[in-house]
């Protein structure tokens, strides 16, 4: 069984390969239960730690016997205050089988291989929601995801200013300082309300429990990516701004049940799971259409799933 690191998924890995692995996937999907979640309460009032296993194996109904197939399974944990430890709040790691004999091939990075994937997933819902001709972006956070997401959307979008935002303004200062390769110009702000009204793109990935994102600040052609909110009392984006957009999911059920962004309105009664267009699948498909118009504001509320983990370690498996 090979061991593969952090160091090399970095070292095969790209973002435009990444979204097209990804695409593939959500067109042929394998089976990807629900994920498994599991609430471990800590002592001392710390913050509890979420458990998530996610299984996914190959569906030979879909891809047919001559298939090369897989099955792969990822234990990650989310432990919020770990940035108090100068640690990631996301751990974990991803084990793939082969879907023949189940013999295992590899121990992946879960970390590393769940950043790449789920700013994957973001390009990837960019690539059918955001204006071909957004400019700027606005990144609201600075913890490990970021960068991924800035160079996600910088693949597929031709960004040239990247505003960050963070309640710590040294964090968005020291990530800035590590995007000066990108060709974009990366700039640390403390006026939420200023950049996300002049952000042709802004995505979100924090851990909030308060709405951070609000409606009245989104005007025409905007696009809003909203990545960290994963339970259903976390949100990035208030009532307002789901109600104004034209709301796409990665799954139906994985956000329908665990994102708050969209669990909170539908218990205010002011959104429905009838209002959400479409999902991945539906995009990839060409079942459904993702931006209408120019001037239509698109929102996409991402929680994961396992047929992104098993389509991107697949992918980093044959080419590490």
């Amino acid at each position: 069984m090979r061991i593969i690191t952090a160091a090399d998924i970095a070292e095969v890995a790209s973002f435009r390969d990444l979204v097209e692995t990804l695409r593939v996937a959500f067109r042929f999907p394998p089976v990807a239960p629900l994920r498994h979640h599991h609430t471990i309460a800590r002592p001392g009032g710390a913050p509890d730690t979420t458990l998530l296993l996610m299984p996914a194996w190959t569906d030979f109904q879909t891809l047919g016997s001559s298939a090369r197939g897989y099955t792969g399974v990822k234990i990650v944990s989310v432990v919020p205050d770990n940035k108090m430890r100068n640690l990631p709040s996301v751990v974990g790691a991803y084990l793939l089988l082969s879907g023949e004999s189940s013999i295992p091939l590899a121990l992946l990075d879960g970390q590393a291989l769940t950043l790449w994937r789920t700013a994957a997933a973001s390009a990837l819902a960019s690539s059918y929601l955001s204006r071909p001709d957004s400019t700027k972006l606005l990144m609201v956070g600075a913890g490990a995801l970021a960068p991924y997401l800035i160079r996600a959307h910088c693949a597929v979008r031709p960004i040239d200013h990247v505003l960050i935002w963070n309640r710590s303004p040294e964090r968005g200062q020291k990530l800035a300082a590590r995007l000066s390769d990108l060709p974009a110009r990366i700039a640390v702000t403390d006026d939420l309300e200023g950049a996300a009204r002049g952000a042709d793109i802004m995505s979100c990935a924090t851990m909030s429990e308060v709405p951070l994102i609000e409606g009245t600040w989104l005007s025409a052609g905007q696009h809003v990516d909203l990545v960290g909110a994963f339970r259903p009392t976390m949100r990035e984006a208030d009532s307002h701004a789901i109600g104004k957009a034209r709301v796409f999911c990665d799954t139906r059920d994985g956000a329908l049940s665990e994102a708050g962004d969209l669990v909170i309105p539908m218990e205010e009664g002011r959104f429905s799971k009838d209002d959400v267009a479409g999902d991945l699948f539906d995009l990839c498909r060409g079942e459904r259409a993702g931006r209408r118009f120019y001037d239509q504001i698109t929102l996409f509320k991402s929680v994961g799933t396992a047929a992104e983990d098993l389509a991107v370690a697949a992918h980093i498996f044959a080419r590490a």
